[in-house]
């Protein structure tokens, strides 16, 4: 397994692309943790009757093999039974940087196996605690991607990495996320470009990340940003200029996208989730 940095001319394969006639609206499951925390059914019907199709979901209790307290199984059946699907999730890798390299092989193989189960193609690395966010802390991470995006493929699945604003910092004179993709496999480890974050902390835009790396950025979390505060908000109601700023989709590799707010709910998440689609149906669906 060979990782290096790659030319802006390079496109990547995609083993793990679906032939989609159109994508489905998905949303982060995250968006409603509080409504999913006290009626995971209810707030999944919810979801559908909004229009979503697709979920990222986060929350996978491995020793338990539980998603929202709901057994692995038994929950695929629910999505089914709704309606819906989840292709991603948002898993707790994160968790297992410090500690023994054979427990997060361990977890890996439950989220192989969890994920599979619910049919998902991929699986998603979420977050990197404060305390290894510098240099040396990017390169462990990118060789622990590197080690978990092979252990993934080989079962079949995908494995990325999601971004927040953190990665763009600079460490001496190279950015976090500069050091992820130049010492991680693009062919083990795909991107999930939050487009909030990089329009928050990025002085590069997101067609540019794109256009140095084409095909490798096969999801998007998309979400709107406070014109004052800068934190998140609906759709429609913060500065983003979706109309603009989205990259081309086959230049991305797109194969999915979420819809996704954080927090910041003007009257609540559900309400958010409503809100967040009328403006994304009404405005931007065209442009995927």
């Amino acid at each position: 397994m060979t990782a290096g940095i790659v030319s802006s001319t390079t496109s990547f394969s995609m083993p793990f692309s679906k032939a989609l006639s159109k994508y489905k609206m998905g949303l982060q499951l995250f968006t409603i943790r509080d409504a999913m925390e006290k009626d995971p059914l209810g707030s999944l019907k919810k979801v559908k009757e909004l229009g979503y199709e697709d979920l990222e979901i986060y929350g996978y209790n491995g020793e338990e093999d539980t998603y929202y307290g709901i057994k692995t199984s038994e929950f695929k059946n629910v999505l089914s039974d709704i309606g819906l699907t989840t292709s991603s999730g948002h898993y707790g890798l994160h968790e297992f940087f410090d500690k023994p390299e054979s427990q997060l092989i361990r977890y890996v193989d439950q989220c192989i196996e969890g994920a599979k189960i619910l049919d998902q193609d991929y699986i998603t690395w979420p977050w990197l605690d404060p305390k290894f966010r510098n240099s040396e802390g990017f390169k462990k991470l990118s060789n622990k991607l590197n080690k978990i995006g092979e252990q993934v493929t080989n079962a079949g699945l995908g494995f990325a990495y999601h971004n927040h604003g953190f990665e763009f910092e600079l460490h001496g004179d190279q950015m976090g996320y500069e050091i992820i993709l130049a010492e991680t496999d693009p062919e083990l480890v795909k991107l999930q470009m939050d487009l909030y974050w990089v329009m928050h902390s990025s002085q590069i835009k997101p067609a540019d990340w794109v256009a140095k790396q084409p095909g490798r950025y096969v999801m998007w979390h998309i979400k709107d940003m406070d014109k004052i505060t800068r934190d998140y908000t609906e759709l429609g109601n913060g500065s983003i200029d979706y109309h603009t700023i989205l990259p081309n989709p086959k230049d991305s590799g797109l194969q999915y996208y979420y819809l996704e707010q954080g927090g910041n709910f003007a009257i609540n998440s559900i309400q958010s989730i409503t809100d967040s689609a009328a403006y994304f149906k009404k405005h931007l669906q065209q442009y995927l």
